[in-house]
């Protein structure tokens, strides 16, 4: 008779809003515990004007939300944490922030604790639609390398470099104090680790492929002319920012005392290296090559995996890049999506409960019932219709400049019709994605659905 095996992981994922922490069994990767505590600071809004498209979330918000969801996991049974010999790690992306020679964020320095510009500028910030351009007019002038080329040929508001130029413009105090920046799927495990050193924080390739522009094709990141043609002032960060980037079955480092204390765990356990959301989100739906995984939440992200020797020379234009082992090691990972999803839906429950209470119970019921109601409604029977861009255009082809719209209303329109049409718009962007794949030349055999 087999002995079971009692060996424990914790899984963190860093979504928009909280982090979720969750116990698996090594044996068969069930389920034990889930634990989800949401972001204070953010809750509140802080740091965030949805006007200007700013998004920023405080470092604290991190790491005190994953103190309180790991030790929530073992509020009923303490005992259990010392099966634990592994923590893996995901975030949301690109969601990069500034460091001190100490590697510590420098939102959690006093002196910067209150500039939204220290923070971590979250993913659907877009604040640096200017930069970006900036970016892909440099990467197209023929000047240079198009280091574009592997992340679907636009370089997007969204994305690291753009998100650093942009810092570093527009808040001279910060990119002083700032000794690099660093994706916060790097920064957590390197936390954890207790790695204080920027030089030495293990950079995973799932971040640097598709946002950072690294690819082996060139030799890693873009090189130094890069950044002086697009602002000299970068090049007062190390250069290059990182090497060799690891894919996420590697190891990150080992739990420290510090954070073993914190957490409730045994020091020395592994910390894999860190990943973005919704690649891992691709992983634990079961993703093999030419499935296609969407993973939705705020946003949502279109994974899909194919082998090397079967993509050749095939390049996806349009979409956030195809690099080698940012998904599943041994594969090229394709990555497409829609810069709002779950945040369209959001947008139209506050359009419509305007002046109550956040959270009340007409509020909660609102959106379940407009499901239900436009459930009944046949295609196209009263006209709406509507282009679901409110947070801009990822893919096909990145533009943030790009807005939304409803169009077809009339004095009959009702809330589930127009429920119904943001529906469909989504749905639309998402075939758009899928015929742009195949258009290519990449199939999409298979629909995996996985919901944060």
């Amino acid at each position: 008779m087999a002995v079971e095996d009692s060996r424990r992981v914790v899984g963190l994922d860093f979504g928009s809003d909280s982090v979720r922490a969750v116990l698996f069994s090594v044996t068969d990767g069930s389920e034990l515990a889930r634990s989800v505590v949401a972001y204070p600071r953010w809750a509140t809004g802080a740091f965030c004007d949805p006007v200007t498209q700013r998004y920023r979330q405080h470092p604290l918000d991190h790491l005190e939300s994953m103190t309180e969801a790991v030790r929530g996991l073992f509020r009923e049974h303490p005992e259990a944490a010392a099966a634990v010999v592994g923590i893996g790690v995901d975030t949301t992306g690109s969601s990069p922030l500034p460091i001190g020679k100490d590697g510590r964020a420098l939102g959690l320095d006093p002196a910067f604790s209150e500039d939204p510009n220290a923070l971590c500028v979250l993913w659907k910030d877009h604040t640096a639609i200017a930069e970006a351009e900036e970016i892909n007019r440099l990467c197209h002038s023929g000047e240079i390398t198009d280091y574009t080329r592997y992340v679907g040929g636009i370089y997007s508001s969204e994305w690291f470099w753009a998100k650093i130029l942009h810092v570093t413009r527009a808040s001279p105090a910060v990119a002083a104090a700032t000794a690099s920046w660093v994706e916060l799927c790097d920064w957590i495990p390197a936390v954890l680790a207790g790695v204080s050193d920027p030089a030495k924080i293990v950079r995973g390739r799932c971040a640097a492929g598709h946002k950072a522009l690294w690819h082996p094709s060139w030799g890693g990141l873009p090189g130094r002319e890069f950044l002086e043609k697009l602002d000299p002032r970068l090049l007062s960060l190390p250069y290059p920012l990182f090497t060799d980037p690891l894919a996420a079955d590697a190891e990150a480092g080992r739990l420290s005392a510090e954070w073993a204390e914190r957490l409730g765990l045994p020091a020395g356990i592994a910390v894999a290296v860190g990943a973005f959301d919704c690649h891992m989100g691709a992983v634990g739906a079961g993703i093999e090559p030419y499935d296609l995984a969407r993973v939705m939440g705020t946003s949502t992200c279109d994974i899909l995996v194919a082998p090397p020797y079967e993509v050749g020379n095939i390049l996806v234009d349009g979409i956030c890049g195809q690099v080698p082992d940012s998904v599943l090691p041994g594969h090229i990972g394709f990555e497409a999506g829609q810069s709002s999803f779950g945040d369209v839906f959001a947008w139209f429950k506050r359009l419509l409960t305007w002046g109550e209470e956040a959270g009340s119970a007409r509020a909660e019921r609102l959106l379940p019932a407009l499901e239900q109601a436009a459930s009944l409604l046949p295609p196209g029977s009263s006209g709406e219709i509507a282009l679901d861009w409110l947070n801009g255009r990822r893919t096909p082809d990145a533009d943030q400049r790009l807005k939304a719209a409803i169009a077809g209303l009339h004095l009959g329109s009702s809330a589930p019709a127009v429920y119904r049409a943001l529906v469909e718009a989504v749905a639309f962007g998402t075939k758009a994605i899928v015929d742009r794949f195949e258009a290519r030349g990449v199939r999409a055999d298979e629909r995996v659905r996985h919901r944060e």
